[in-house]
């Protein structure tokens, strides 16, 4: 599928989600996989049950080796529990945004709560923009994906023990682009409006799938015996 006015093309292969950025880009991630700066051609969304993810496993250890199993060890690498058929595509000018959106372990910023065993949920979010940014810019823009996310989270309305959820526990963000000379991207720039859209309209829409299959109150953990 290709997102227009943009290079990205997804292609959806179970287990898999493959974002396609048309081309070796610069990626900015807190992937599991290949974190921080790096180069690649794809980012891709491995999807796992629940029941797959022990304690005792070595997670990023795992990805690692299924992405080296089908050709794909120098990409970057995230992980879902969510159906990937979820997945929701939007785009904005020049920025094109892949999210699959899970809330079983949703959170809210600066209170954390005890999450139910086997109750996993994830938001991933892919990001392309067409054009050329700074190391600072894509710092930048990392954080406005992050604030259009928990924007959108807030008006999706997951009620929590600690409040109103902001986002889950283990969110992950990967933001592409080639190497340039863009030095800002703000909610001042035209750059930043179109990642806060791109980003906002992807993960509200999947964070709204999310509620009309399982309410806005995820469940809870019940009190261990000694009531810790």
């Amino acid at each position: 599928m290709a997102v227009a006015g943009t290079d990205l093309r997804v292609r959806l292969a179970p287990p898999w989600l493959v974002a396609d950025l048309g081309g070796v880009r610069r990626v900015l991630s807190f992937a599991p996989h290949r974190p921080g700066f790096r180069s690649a051609r794809h980012i891709l969304i491995r999807q796992v049950r629940d029941a797959d993810l022990t304690p005792d496993l070595d997670a990023m250890g795992w990805l690692g080796a299924e992405m080296a199993r089908i050709g794909h060890a120098g990409d970057v690498g995230m992980m879902t529990s969510r159906g990937l058929h979820h997945h929701r595509l939007a785009q904005a000018g020049p920025v094109a945004c892949l999210a699959t959106v899970g809330l079983g372990n949703a959170e809210r910023v600066g209170r954390r709560r005890m999450v139910p065993s086997g109750s996993y949920g994830t938001i991933n979010i892919a990001l392309l923009v067409e054009g050329g940014l700074t190391d600072a810019a894509m710092i930048e823009a990392l954080s406005i994906v992050a604030q259009a996310r928990t924007a959108a989270v807030i008006a999706a309305g997951i009620e929590l023990p600690t409040g109103r959820a902001t986002g889950t526990g283990t969110d992950c963000i990967a933001l592409a682009c080639d190497a340039g000379g863009t030095a800002f991207a703000g909610l001042h720039t035209a750059l930043g409006e179109a990642i806060g859209a791109a980003v906002h309209d992807a993960v509200l829409a999947g964070a709204l799938a999310w509620v009309a299959e399982h309410g806005r109150e995820p469940a809870r953990a019940a009190p261990s015996c000694t009531g810790a």
